[in-house]
């Protein structure tokens, strides 16, 4: 399921979809209906400034793995979308409605293959020195303190919750995974840190006065958290 532009839902909309991203389940009339077992809940996001939004509530955020942060697009990318465009353009007017020789085909995975993925998840390796790392940085947005030399306790005003350890040392595997290791590195935290613990992350009055981003908290967070 795709929500475009979240924020400009109402609250009680956003209730909603919080009981199929928790539950998995839907209600409708006050029967409760299952969800089928392959779903997810994707969203995108306007800015908070901009007018008519509402804020998600962190509750609601939690609920989601990772938040990527798409910025704009490079040169190349950005003549690929007018191209692409203009191509859809082409072939809703009946003018040509060929793909374009550099288009590649469409790429379709079964159902069987992700649930076969799913199940090699728990076979991904996590060794000790991993998994005190995941819980160090976890802890280090809990407790900014312990890192004195820094400025995550000017910044960091709640820390993330306990869904941020199991939701980074799934993101883990699964990057592993991706890319043909059995086991996690603490590269492969590092890769997702950004997009699994910014969302999840209050910022301090400060940080915002100093134009701090919860991705930079989380850079920083990177830089000063040891591995072991």
């Amino acid at each position: 399921m795709l929500a475009d532009e979240i924020n400009r839902a109402p609250a009680k909309v956003q209730a909603a979809l919080l009981e199929a991203m928790a539950e998995g389940t839907v209600t409708v009339g006050g029967d409760s209906h299952k969800l089928p077992e392959l779903f997810m809940v994707l969203a995108t996001q306007n800015p908070i400034e901009q007018e008519g939004t509402y804020p998600l509530p962190e509750a609601q955020m939690d609920r989601f793995i990772m938040k990527v942060t798409v910025d704009y697009p490079e040169d190349d990318a950005e003549r690929d979308i007018i191209r692409l465009v203009r191509n859809e353009e082409r072939a809703v007017g009946g003018v040509n409605s060929s793909k374009p020789a550099d288009e590649s085909e469409s790429v379709i995975i079964s159902t069987d293959s992700v649930f076969a993925a799913r199940r090699e998840m728990p076979e991904i390796e996590v060794s000790e020195l991993v998994e005190n790392y995941i819980v160090n940085l976890v802890m280090a947005t809990r407790q900014p303190e312990r890192y004195p030399e820094s400025s995550l306790a000017d910044w960091i005003l709640v820390g993330s919750s306990p869904r941020a350890s199991i939701a980074l040392d799934k993101c883990s595997r699964a990057y592993a995974w991706l890319q043909g290791r059995n086991y996690v590195e603490p590269d492969d935290v590092r890769a997702v840190a950004n997009m699994v613990l910014g969302h999840r992350i209050a910022l301090s009055y400060n940080a915002l006065a100093e134009q701090v981003t919860q991705q930079d908290v989380v850079s920083h967070l990177i830089d000063v958290v040891a591995i072991g």
